[in-house]
């Protein structure tokens, strides 16, 4: 009978690895079923929808609003899993009031765009939305990478690939597999998992200005896996922890401003 139980528990381990390595994805990304709508109807009327288009054949729909003066700076927002660009309204509207062009790039699969997002899809679309900017005659000195979430990841990434000016980084983690594996402590995320996007690995490469922001209350992503992403970056960078925040209420803890005068300051220095 011994034997026989500890057969049953491993079968039945085995099939949860199994559909743990087969359904990952869809434990990840959680896109919007629905087409995107148009930046006016999110409340965003001074943007415009573009597309950009990527090296493996794909043409993104996307949201841009251009900085006041040609000069000025563009915020390029990398979402989290969840949604589409819509849901980051309130984020593109802290920039624009403050004069900031803002691009909000949106992934394969999201908002009705074609494709199917794995972690190497969403570099393929950030890259895209970067040529574009490029096409448009925006320096790569005046572009501010913003991650939230997943899109943290996305940013880091993007960080390493360009000489951007500013990385902004909200809840972000130092990498999914550390966040799966304080999730999973019994399974072998090492040896299934296929989209780390390990920021802990990359971000001590980065020599721009750096400012995380987490919430102390975050119940998704711990504010541990931020902090241990600040501990490898290098000077100049910034930790802004708000107290009570979790994970997708910062801007009810007035992080727009905080974001905003660290943009602010920093690009006087």
């Amino acid at each position: 009978m011994l034997v026989r139980g500890f057969l049953f528990l491993a079968l039945g381990y085995s099939i949860f690895l199994f559909l743990l390595y087969a359904l990952q994805r869809r434990m990840m990304y959680f896109p919007s079923s629905q087409k995107l709508g148009t930046p006016a109807a999110a409340g965003l009327s001074g943007m415009m929808s573009v597309v950009v288009h990527t090296q493996d054949g794909l043409d993104l729909a996307a949201w841009f609003s251009p900085p006041a003066g040609k000069g000025g700076r563009v915020v390029v927002i990398f979402h989290g899993n969840a949604g589409d660009v819509s849901d980051r309204a309130n984020r593109a509207a802290a920039f624009m009031a403050k004069g900031h062009g803002v691009f909000m790039c949106e992934y394969r699969g999201y908002g009705g765009n074609p494709g199917t997002p794995t972690e190497q899809g969403l570099y393929e679309d950030a890259r895209a939305g970067l040529r574009w900017l490029a096409e448009q005659g925006y320096a790569k000195r005046q572009l501010v990478l913003y991650g939230e979430s997943l899109g943290t990841g996305v940013a880091v990434q993007m960080a390493l690939e360009t000489a951007a000016g500013f990385v902004i980084l909200e809840a972000p983690f130092s990498s999914t597999a550390d966040v799966a594996r304080a999730r999973y402590p019994f399974v072998p995320v090492n040896a299934l998992m296929h989209d780390t996007f390990d920021s802990a690995a990359k971000i001590s490469k980065l020599k721009t200005r750096l400012l995380i922001i987490h919430g102390d209350a975050d119940e998704t992503i711990n504010i541990r896996f931020g902090k241990k992403l600040f501990a490898a970056a290098r000077d100049p960078k910034e930790f802004i922890e708000i107290s009570g925040g979790a994970h997708t209420n910062l801007y009810d803890y007035k992080a727009a401003e905080l974001v905003t005068e660290w943009l602010d300051r920093e690009g006087a220095n």
